[in-house]
């Protein structure tokens, strides 16, 4: 299986067959499991096997299924699947960090991961400095000798700035600090980010994952050690692992993922490229556009510019008009969906921010959020161009 590409592995890595021999993976929708004796019970509970579970908050066959499959595709020792991506961050991060620690992040994230690490973490102790992610001064300002762990998106959400995570990882390693990635834009297609030194991480399942819009999932990836050591006591704890109805369509939207996402962002590039220069934008940011200022960086780091792009109308009615005009583009607040998806960022997911804030994250009223599906890019470009033209 080592030697097997990322588009085997995630056809086949994890599975577990039954006695039955079935091709498609098996749902094991319990809850619980049984025990021939009181002594077989008691010694579970002091050392499961590999294969043993006690609890589906616990584990599930399944969702090992799918956290082995996943940690293969990575290229990570072992992973916890959790009830959502926000559950995946939160995990990661909460299940290390103790009061008196200090975490550095990107200050460039989506609305809930700024919610945990301004109000959750600093609610219980933990100091965290937040940094512009694209400068590598003030990373290397911020990360101090007490640093217990860095975050950042390795695509932030939804200004699409790309963060050098092996500049970052060198850094943080330097202290003793662990690297924890919200990798969620790149997608497991494009990663290398335990490669390029990333220790931790962090995937919405919800997203390309799955891919169609039908559950919600996450998963935290890194050392055997992390994994089962420091996150899963916390996790099965606290109540926030995956279902195992989810991690089986996590497991079915594994097999698709690759086509999925490499003809996604075949057709975001097609469109950005198409919209670049329009009369009705003042912006198309796209990284794989050459004058994206992480250009270089996203070919070295990633080798596309994935499936998300974001435009500007200059204003926040503009981008009402263009919204509303859309005929095969869907309004909502999800991406990574086999269904083209539009999203007005500083009016949903990131409405809680302070306007100064969204100002300086480059979130202006004007800009959409443009997560690229599965339709023929003609017709998208159609749609687009139509709409433009009301805006």
């Amino acid at each position: 299986m080592t030697t097997w590409k990322k588009r085997t592995k995630a056809v086949h890595s994890g599975t577990r067959r039954s006695q039955y021999g079935e091709v498609s993976e098996a749902i094991y929708l319990t809850q619980g499991f049984v025990y021939d004796t009181a002594e077989d019970a008691e010694a579970r509970f002091l050392k499961a096997g590999e294969d043993e579970f006690i609890y589906a908050r616990y584990g599930n066959p399944t969702v090992a299924m799918f956290e082995d499959r996943i940690a293969a595709l990575e290229g990570a020792e072992d992973g916890f699947a959790c009830a959502s991506g926000m559950a995946a961050v939160n995990g990661a991060l909460t299940s290390m960090v103790k009061a008196g620690d200090h975490v550095v992040s990107s200050r460039a994230l989506f609305g809930s991961c700024l919610y945990i690490l301004e109000d959750v973490l600093s609610r219980f102790g933990v100091e965290v400095t937040f940094v512009d992610g694209t400068d590598l001064d003030q990373w290397a300002a911020a990360i101090r000798a007490d640093t217990r762990a860095v975050f950042f998106e390795s695509m932030s959400n939804p200004t699409l700035q790309v963060i050098d995570i092996r500049a970052v990882s060198k850094l943080a390693h330097a202290v003793g600090a662990t690297v924890i990635v919200d990798n969620v834009f790149a997608t497991p297609v494009y990663s290398d980010a335990i490669a390029q030194g990333a220790d931790v991480v962090v995937y919405s399942a919800t997203k390309h994952i799955d891919g169609q819009g039908r559950a919600l999932g996450g998963i935290i990836l890194g050392k055997q050690e992390f994994i089962r050591g420091t996150v899963e006591p916390y996790m099965k704890h606290t109540g926030g692992s995956m279902s195992p109805f989810s991690a089986w369509l996590m497991l079915k939207g594994l097999e698709t993922m690759d086509l999925r996402v490499r003809a996604q962002t075949a057709t975001a590039q097609e469109l950005a490229e198409a919209l670049q220069g329009h009369k009705a934008l003042k912006n198309v940011i796209y990284p794989g556009l050459s004058d994206h200022p992480q250009h270089d960086l996203v070919q070295a780091q990633m080798g596309a510019g994935g499936t998300v792009l974001a435009i500007d109308c200059g204003s926040q009615a503009a981008a009402f008009k263009v919204l509303n005009a859309l005929e095969i583009v869907l309004i909502s607040n999800n991406l990574g969906d086999a269904k083209s998806i539009a999203t007005h960022p500083a009016t949903t997911t990131h409405q809680r921010l302070p306007d100064a804030q969204k100002d300086s994250l480059g979130i202006t009223p004007g800009l959409i959020r443009l997560s690229v599906g599965l339709e023929d890019p003609a017709d998208l470009l159609a749609d687009l161009t139509q709409a433009l033209g009301k805006g």
